[in-house]
Formats: structure tokens, C-alpha cells, sequence
């Protein structure tokens, strides 16, 4: 019976895990709330096993068109485990005043923005949600200016992170996206 009982334990640890066996990286262990709804999301259980593109946006910017190119990355490698998640913020310059109903529309309308977007946080040091906490944690500096974007790979750990002059297409984000699909 000891024997049956050893060969069984030795079998089921030599089993790869699968998707649902995966602990959840600490980065994303955390809940967020839909832009202006009430839905709340834990990013574990919802992007677990995504490479995950991280934005704090603004709608009046001088970046602010860049979420064309966000929308359109996250269009073209969606269906290989691309996700980009905005997050926007009021700290710079005012730039983001809007109700979160305004947000949402202003994306929708302006850019057909569709990726996931959630509710309107601070992501400065000091008073931060504690997902920018958290990637600042892991080695990224806290966004000094509307647009950064922090790249996490399938396992949920931090890959890198790009300032605001920093297109999303066709150069150094799209190639680290590609390499991690």
C-alpha cells in the first residue's frame, strides 16, 4: 500500500501544471474596478497566462492619441494572449478631469478603444493604486507623465517598462510583445 501510495505521489509531481494549477504572481494579485461600472475584476483570474500591457492614460494629452496604436495592438495579438489594460489617471497637468463616464465615452467614440479599461487611479508615488505600487516594486519607476506602459509577461512578471514618447507600434514595445507571445 506504501509503494502504490509513493508511485502515486511520484506520478501526480511529475505532471506538468496547467493554466488553472499557476499561483498567481504576486503583481497581479490584486482587484480592480471597470471604468465607470461596478464590476470588479482580479487580475489574476482574469489575465493570468496573458502578456498584459499596462497603460495610465489621459484623454487631454499630447499622447493621447497613442491609444490608436494601443487599441490596434491589442486588436492584431489578442487571439495569441495579448491584453493592454488602461488605467487612467488625473495626475498630470489635469489632463484626465472627466467623470469616468466621460472617460469611457471619450475612449469609445474617439478612438474605439475596446481593451479593458478601469477606473480612474492616482499613480504617483506616495499615493499610487496599488497596482502601480506594486510594478514600482518590482523595478519600474513610478509614471512621471501620462502614457508609460509596463509590459508583463505569461508568468505576471514585470519585462519592462517604456516612458510616454514611446509609440506602442512598430518598434520597441510590438517586437518585446512579439517575443513574449
Amino acid at each position: 500500500m506504501k509503494n502504490t501510495l509513493l508511485m502515486l505521489s511520484l506520478a501526480a509531481a511529475s505532471v506538468p501544471a496547467t493554466a488553472d494549477d499557476r499561483t498567481c504572481s504576486p503583481l497581479l494579485d490584486l482587484d480592480v474596478r471597470r471604468l465607470a461600472g461596478e464590476e470588479v475584476v482580479n487580475l489574476c483570474e482574469a489575465y493570468q497566462g496573458k502578456v498584459i500591457l499596462i497603460v495610465n492614460t489621459a484623454s487631454k494629452c499630447g499622447f493621447t492619441p497613442q491609444y490608436e496604436g494601443l487599441e490596434a495592438l491589442y486588436r492584431q495579438y489578442k487571439d495569441r494572449g495579448l491584453v493592454v489594460l488602461g488605467f487612467p489617471s488625473n495626475d498630470f497637468a489635469g489632463q484626465e478631469p472627466g467623470s469616468e463616464e466621460e472617460i469611457q465615452t471619450f475612449c469609445r467614440l474617439t478612438y474605439s478603444v475596446e481593451f479593458p479599461m478601469f477606473e480612474k487611479v492616482s499613480v504617483k508615488k506616495g499615493g499610487a493604486a496599488p497596482l502601480f505600487e506594486r510594478l514600482a516594486a518590482a523595478g519600474a519607476p513610478y509614471p512621471k507623465w501620462n502614457f508609460y506602459k509596463y509590459l508583463i509577461d505569461r508568468q505576471g512578471n514585470l519585462v519592462d517598462h517604456y516612458i510616454s514618447t514611446t509609440s506602442p507600434q512598430g518598434g520597441k514595445i510590438e517586437k518585446a510583445i512579439n517575443k513574449l507571445l
